[in-house]
């Protein structure tokens, strides 16, 4: 647990991706359907990305979406953010229509364009969230994705553009801590 007294916060319990998937298995069963807690992950997100955007005056954003949940966090914060104002662009690694459970229902409720994750426009953009991959991730990023980090990357470094992650930036092992290949 981590607690900061001088702040008054509340304590708050960092888990491994294993007790974080444990816990929401737990609240599921309870009786939060998946979907309520999809909502809550991209509410909160999108809460973040409006505070960053609006610290810098800025209007536009570029929402990565992988083919988990961490996407459809992302898809549930892309709509918010829309409904708030923003200019937003959505880029998907993977196809809508093979996307499943709570992510594919998160995608169905953006009724905006989905572009390819590797080819969405990041010029002009002033924030870029992250819904690629999260804290479960425990293979090395290769390939089209290894170029999508990259590019990702090379824009912020730039541009100065600001990058916020729905867990932790895509290409890291939420469980070591470890880089898997490239890392946002």
């Amino acid at each position: 647990m981590i607690f900061d007294p001088a702040s008054g916060n509340l304590p708050v319990a960092l888990l491994s991706p294993a007790g974080m998937a444990r816990a929401d298995q737990l609240a599921i069963a309870a009786g939060t359907p998946g979907i309520a807690l999809m909502e809550r992950a991209g509410s909160a997100l999108a809460d973040a990305a409006r505070q960053l955007l609006q610290a810098r005056g800025r209007r536009r954003a570029a929402v990565l979406c992988g083919p988990g949940n961490n996407g459809g966090d992302g898809f549930v914060a892309a709509r918010m953010l829309r409904a708030m104002g923003f200019e937003i662009a959505v880029g998907l690694h993977g196809r809508r229509e093979d996307l499943r459970g709570d992510a594919a229902l998160a995608a169905a409720g953006w009724e905006g364009r989905v572009g390819s994750a590797a080819l969405v426009t990041l010029e002009g953009v002033d924030l870029v969230i992250d819904g690629l991959f999260g804290a479960g991730l425990n293979r090395d990023i290769d390939g089209r994705l290894r170029a999508i980090i990259e590019r990702v990357d090379h824009w912020r470094a730039t541009t100065g553009g600001q990058v916020l992650a729905v867990d932790v930036p895509s290409g890291i092992d939420g469980a070591s801590g470890q880089i898997r290949g490239v890392a946002i």
